[in-house]
């Protein structure tokens, strides 16, 4: 049994999920599958904007939103159904419906539990397009819907994984219409969303932005699967953004400890938590491209011996930089850094990186228009605070071949922390 997970640059328009479904039947008589797949295209970003609308009051943005969002999975849908009478459009009706009928309605002060509701509209649509259309183009699947199958507690945005309960329900809803020979009307395919999860009492949660990962990675785990494989609009792992850098390189085979680092300190391909479920069960992880199936991508797995064979570059935009006093003038000691410790987990802020000397502490974390000022409120009434925003921070893992001139140009070095394999420089683009 394999788990694939499909990102949305994979099904942003019509011609990419008939380019998944074709990716899915090549792959599919060979073992039962499970796909992941998160929203279509950029339809997450649209989403926050109108669940931020929603929050502020702002009806006249947020149906804008709304209709835009709408308007454009229907003619994907109408490209891929031409007769307009297809039961999906009904489907997909109800669940715009759905999220219409939420959204006139006045938003309570939980942002992050609105957002939970209204972000996971995405995942939803796009599965049942991609689940539709393969059943439509002769490909028997099952679709489940993932807030019954990754059970979490009720952190919203952020949800923390239930393992035990997320086991036995994956294995009790699944493992029944993955096993082969169980039956000729039993599917082998299993489509459900990336990103989303439920508590026992049947609210939306999230995992976390880019969260679809961590999901393959949970069923994987939960049925003991063969492999993951990740389809990316890239040919696989790179040493860089090439984007950011020129020359990147292909990294064709890591460990799951080189991914763990990489993932800890941002590299976007793969999330964060995807690595230690698979790691425990000695599961391999792949990452390919959509757009060229047929190269072999990399491997994540148990062999180091091509870790730090080249230096590795993860660059993270939009950095907070706050310095923090105490106002009795006192040393920075451990009572403090345990009452700063405090207004960060309490306003779930990670760190990414910490400095301290004598009478200050330094931390930088990414920028959340939410999350940021409560932070700033709670650290000003116990010290004096000074920050800079829309910093840069600059990861190089083995960085004793770095090629730093491109990324520091022009920069002021306001932070620089180095291990014995990592170096990082928080920069400020100098005006």
């Amino acid at each position: 049994m394999r788990v694939f997970k499909f990102g949305g640059a994979s099904v942003k328009d019509p011609d990419s999920v008939k380019n998944v479904a074709r990716i899915i039947r090549d792959h599919h008589g060979t073992s039962p599958l499970v796909v992941v797949l998160s929203a279509m295209g950029k339809t997450t970003n649209a989403l926050e904007r109108l669940c931020a609308h929603f929050m502020e009051g702002n009806r006249e943005a947020m149906m804008e939103d709304f209709t835009q969002i709408k308007t454009r999975h229907m003619a994907i849908a109408e490209e891929l159904f031409p007769d307009r009478t297809h039961p999906v459009f009904n489907t997909l009706e109800q669940l715009f419906y759905h999220l219409y009928y939420y959204i006139i309605e006045k938003p309570g002060n939980n942002y992050n539990y609105e957002y939970d509701r209204i972000v996971s509209t995405g995942e939803m649509v796009s599965t049942q397009i991609l689940s539709t259309y393969l059943t439509e183009t002769g490909l028997s699947n099952r679709l489940y819907p993932a807030q019954k199958l990754i059970i979490t507690d009720a952190s919203f945005r952020d949800a923390r994984v239930d393992w035990i309960m997320s086991v036995q329900t994956i294995q009790e809803q699944l493992a029944p219409f993955l096993k082969p020979g169980t039956g000729q009307d039993t599917p082998s395919l299993v489509i459900t969303q990336g990103f989303l999860g439920g508590t026992p009492q049947g609210f939306t949660t999230t995992l976390g932005r880019e969260g679809s990962d961590y999901t393959a990675a949970i069923i994987a785990y939960a049925l003991q699967a063969r492999e993951v494989v990740i389809w990316k609009d890239v040919p696989g792992l790179l040493n860089a953004d090439p984007k950011l850098l020129k020359n990147s390189v292909l990294l064709e085979n890591i460990s799951y400890q080189e991914a763990l680092e990489l993932s800890y300190y941002g590299a976007t391909v793969i999330h964060p938590k995807t690595i230690k479920p698979l790691l425990s069960k000695g599961i391999p992880l792949k990452v390919r491209s959509f757009e060229k199936p047929e190269s072999g991508g990399s491997v994540i797995d148990d062999n180091a011996s091509n870790d730090g064979v080249c230096p590795s570059y993860i660059v993270k935009f939009n950095q907070v930089l706050v310095s923090i006093f105490p106002k009795d003038f006192s040393f920075i000691a451990e009572d403090n850094l345990s009452r700063i410790f405090a207004d960060f987990a309490r306003n779930g802020v990670k760190i990414n990186l910490m400095q301290n000397s004598a009478i200050s502490f330094s931390v930088c974390f990414d920028f959340d228009k939410t999350k940021t000022p409560a932070l700033l409120k709670d650290l000003e009434q116990n010290f004096t605070t000074r920050y800079n925003e829309g910093l840069q921070l600059i990861t190089v893992r083995h960085y004793e071949n770095a090629q730093l001139d491109d990324l520091v140009k022009d920069r002021e070095v306001m932070m620089e922390q180095r291990s014995r394999t990592t170096l990082q420089l928080l920069v400020k683009k100098q005006s």
